[in-house]
């Protein structure tokens, strides 16, 4: 009976103890292109989101996908990671959605030049339109900022 109880009071913490921690709120830091209210509204996004040692960069997109198009995407994404201290090679993570892959391949070299070799890992996703209709490019991004 005492280990019964033993085990019954345990379970109650450990629950009482999970429901405080989920109650807790996360620290966000965000920034949105530089509006003051750091998010967009309207859709409903932040840019960027700072949590704990963590950067996540929405999708920034891209009406062309080619070398002039792809350069500028990749400045914006450049951009959001200035904001924070971080460069490109702080980037863990891209996934890169398309409605035309082929061309992505075909003008991957000047995604190539911002990692100046040190390649995060990646997903590549054709799709067949994204939240803007008229972008053909989407690419979002994670970074970790270095210990101190």
């Amino acid at each position: 009976m005492n280990r019964i109880v033993f085990i019954t009071a345990c379970l109650l913490f450990s629950v009482t103890v999970s429901a405080q921690q989920t109650k807790a709120p996360i620290e966000k830091e965000k920034w949105h292109w530089g509006d003051p209210n750091k998010q967009d509204t309207a859709a409903g996004y932040a840019q960027v989101l700072k949590v704990g040692d963590v950067l996540y960069i929405s999708g920034t997109v891209s009406l062309t996908i080619d070398e002039a198009g792809i350069k500028r995407l990749y400045s914006g994404l450049e951009h959001s990671l200035k904001q924070y201290g971080l460069t490109f090679q702080h980037v863990v993570k891209e996934n890169l959605y398309t409605t035309d892959i082929e061309a992505m391949k075909q003008f991957n070299y000047v995604r190539k030049q911002f990692y100046k070799g040190d390649f995060p890992a990646a997903t590549w996703v054709q799709i067949t339109r994204l939240y803007m209709p008229e972008a053909k490019l989407e690419i979002e991004l994670i970074a970790h900022f270095p210990k101190q």
